[in-house]
């Protein structure tokens, strides 16, 4: 739609094609209802890719103020939560009216629950056959996203095209994802299920993010160990700092002047949430008074809550991420135009590129600088 917009203000004949039902739907469940539209701290910074330079055109050119410029031109209400992320104060149909109605206005053409059922080019025309009939262009956008969510429509479609023209893709996964743990380590941490852990600090190597944990029935969720997901590979440990503000040896040495006869979940309970502590409690061998617990068997319990090492055993997949890392190579195309430097005229734009935002609204605006910047060429 950002691409459409564009391109229809330099009164180019724009169709917009989508299988989908209604426009948008990614925005409309995006946020909560709410549509996380862009970050305030958005910057090359914010975004994985093998080559990370790639994004930094796009984003310098149509910027997050540029966005918000464009809702509060619309009218649209919004507030600021944690870490620069910036919200609808309604619905996200606020988002996707101020889209459509900004392609009304450039006479964008829209063709929903329409699909393409091949592609082609002929005498340097792209042929597209879809289920309402043949369409013929001398520029042709790819703007299908990547494989997150397929219960809402994702397909490879993006990638599929790419390899027709010859185009190099870097294997998709699924990014911005819970991590699943094996039975073992389930059957220790079945019993915190549902419980929230605010803040904490999720690292892989040296990348590290401090944001909330959620334990579930299957591993962790929560926005550290979705930012996390998109750096974690297949039999990588990942370290998680479960009390970041606080030395929990130095207060549990206090406790045990103060305090000598309080057993230590307990004690622990005075910091974490109380399930939490009992589980670490229990699982160190030392739930007894903290008048009986040596300096070394406090630092072991300390290293519990401050450095507890886990291997995942994969993620939930693309079934509940939030976006595909990989896609098409971004050595493949103009980090100006988008354009395809195998097959003139042909341009990818958003998340079917191999560039991942974090989380916290990066991912859209992603979406609206590539669509933006491909729209002034295509």
């Amino acid at each position: 739609m950002m691409c459409a917009i564009e391109a229809g203000k330099r009164n180019r004949r724009v169709l917009l094609i989508d299988h989908a039902e209604a426009p948008g739907e990614k925005i409309r469940i995006s946020g909560g209802g709410r549509c996380n539209f862009t970050n305030l701290h958005t910057g090359p910074g914010n975004f994985i890719s093998q080559n990370p330079h790639f994004c930094k055109s796009a984003l310098s050119r149509y910027t997050q103020r540029d966005f918000i410029k464009l809702v509060e031109r619309h009218n649209i209400t919004w507030h600021e939560k944690t870490l620069g992320q910036l919200f609808c104060d309604n619905t996200a149909k606020d988002i996707i009216s101020m889209l459509l109605d900004e392609m009304d206005r450039v006479n964008v053409r829209l063709e929903l629950e329409t699909s393409v059922k091949s592609v082609r080019k002929t005498d340097g025309l792209f042929q597209v056959e879809t289920t309402k009939g043949a369409f013929t262009a001398a520029s042709l956008v790819i703007a299908s996203g990547g494989l997150s969510i397929p219960k809402m429509g994702a397909t490879g479609f993006g990638y599929d095209i790419a390899g027709q023209f010859g185009l190099h893709v870097i294997k998709p996964e699924a990014a911005l994802v819970p991590l699943t743990f094996d039975a073992g380590l389930l059957e220790k941490t079945k019993a915190l299920s549902g419980l929230s852990v605010d803040p904490t600090e999720v690292s892989v190597g040296k990348t590290k993010f401090r944001e909330a944990l959620l334990f579930t029935h299957r591993g962790l969720s929560g926005p550290a160990i979705l930012q996390i997901s998109s750096y974690w590979r297949e039999g990588r440990e990942i370290t998680v700092n479960l009390l970041p503000d606080r030395d929990i040896f130095a207060e549990l040495k206090h406790l045990r002047q103060t305090s000598p006869k309080i057993v230590l979940h307990n004690a622990l309970a005075q910091f974490i949430p109380k399930r939490l502590a009992e589980m670490i409690a229990a699982q160190s061998g030392h739930d007894i008074p903290l008048a009986d617990l040596s300096d070394q068997k406090l630092k072991t319990v300390a290293a519990a809550i401050h450095q507890w090492r886990i291997t995942p055993v994969g993620t939930e997949g693309f079934r509940t991420a939030e976006v595909t890392r990989g896609g098409i190579d971004t050595d493949e195309l103009s980090s100006k135009t988008f354009e395809a430097k195998k097959a003139p005229g042909l341009y990818f734009i958003g998340e079917a590129i191999d560039v991942t935002g974090h989380l916290g609204g990066h991912n859209f605006q992603w979406a609206w600088s590539s669509g933006w910047c491909a729209g002034q060429f295509v």
